[in-house]
């Protein structure tokens, strides 16, 4: 029977801290006895450059290594905290790193991968900030500074990112239905499993006729740790 974990928004900080040792068990234990982990984003609260990140995350560079030499194949797509996730990462874990979205089979339906924030189009300025950061001339700049100067800047963006949820809607953080219908209607897929919104839920709707169906992901907390485990016919929420 195959397995495939999915799991997103982690936001592992950088100091030692319960979430670092939860995700340790995690691909000790549950991801060993999968054939594939997909990562849909967000696994680090900030990565500020490969060559920042690989120290940082040491621990979790390890980790995904040892899971990826017993076996297990490892995906990463990068989240709204870890989009600058490059290749090192990907040679020192051996982890594939995926475009947002992909399609693939799960439980038997075609379905769709994404982070999620693809879908908030009714934050126009956060998707304004996206296209900004995502831009490779911009990264490119930002890599070169002095480490430094990375972590007053990426601390300072954190900072601004906390504020600015607090002066809005909740709505207009959340994906938008328009924007999902959308999807569905362009893409031959009958699933679309995301995370990025921390508002763990199924939704179903119909769409040109058809009964369609969105997972969401949770994010992980002090007090609830989750993945989605996928088998060739069922889909199952797991607590850590």
């Amino acid at each position: 029977m195959s397995v495939t974990l999915l799991l997103s928004d982690l936001h592992l900080p950088i100091a030692p801290s319960p979430l670092r040792d939860a995700f340790a068990a995690f691909l000790q234990g549950p991801a060993r006895t999968s054939d594939a982990v997909y990562i849909l984003g967000d696994l680090f609260e900030t990565w500020l450059g490969d060559d920042v990140g690989l120290v940082d995350y040491a621990d979790e560079v390890a980790q995904l290594r040892a899971a990826s030499d017993a076996g297990v194949a490892l995906y990463f797509m990068h989240g709204n905290r870890d989009f600058l996730v490059g290749k090192r990462f990907a040679a020192a874990t051996n982890m594939t790193l995926l475009n947002d979205p992909i399609e693939l089979m799960l439980a038997g339906l075609p379905t769709l991968l994404s982070h999620g924030d693809l879908y908030c189009t009714a934050d126009t300025a956060y998707l304004r900030w996206r296209r900004f950061a995502h831009h490779r001339g911009v990264q490119s700049v930002f890599l070169k500074l002095p480490e430094k100067l990375r972590r007053s800047i990426g601390g300072a963006a954190r900072g601004r990112s906390e504020i600015g949820k607090y002066h809005k809607l909740a709505a207009i953080m959340d994906v938008t239905d328009d924007a999902i219908i959308s999807t569905f209607k362009q893409t031959p897929i009958d699933r679309i499993i995301h995370g990025h919104t921390h508002r763990p839920a199924e939704h179903r709707m119909q769409v040109n006729d058809r009964e369609v169906e969105r997972i969401v992901l949770a994010d992980w907390t002090p007090q609830r740790k989750e993945y989605l485990r996928c088998t060739e016919t069922t889909i199952e929420r797991v607590l850590i």
